[in-house]
């Protein structure tokens, strides 16, 4: 960020993490699978200062089913990409974001099962 030498610090501009185009490409392919499904049926996106989510919802009044978090600090340690249930329970955490979605990918499979 390059900012003029003058520039006081309410002139600065936040600095804020969010999903690239590609990544939110990703994310809105499988989030159309999963309403095709019938499984999800809402969503929200927030975006802070150290981390970008995307929430999914079954009913919008709900809380959400699934975060899908993206944290640049945890680049170097445990990845930058995490899924994390309803409870707060981490269920995937990588470096690759359609490698940590495939968790989420096999509910689409339990889903769409014939058995």
């Amino acid at each position: 960020m390059h900012l003029p030498p003058n520039a006081t610090p309410f002139e600065r501009p936040l600095e804020q993490v969010a999903f690239h185009r590609t990544e939110l490409s990703v994310i809105l392919s499988l989030y159309g699978r999963m309403v095709a499904a019938g499984e999800w049926r809402d969503y929200g996106i927030s975006h802070q200062r150290d981390v970008a989510v995307f929430s999914v919802f079954r009913r919008t009044a709900e809380v959400p089913l699934y975060r899908i978090e993206k944290r640049p600090k945890l680049r170097n340690k445990q990845g930058i990409y995490a899924v994390i249930g309803t409870g707060g329970q981490v269920l995937k955490r990588g470096s690759e974001l359609r490698a940590v979605l495939r968790v989420l990918e096999r509910k689409l499979i339990r889903a769409v099962d014939l058995d």
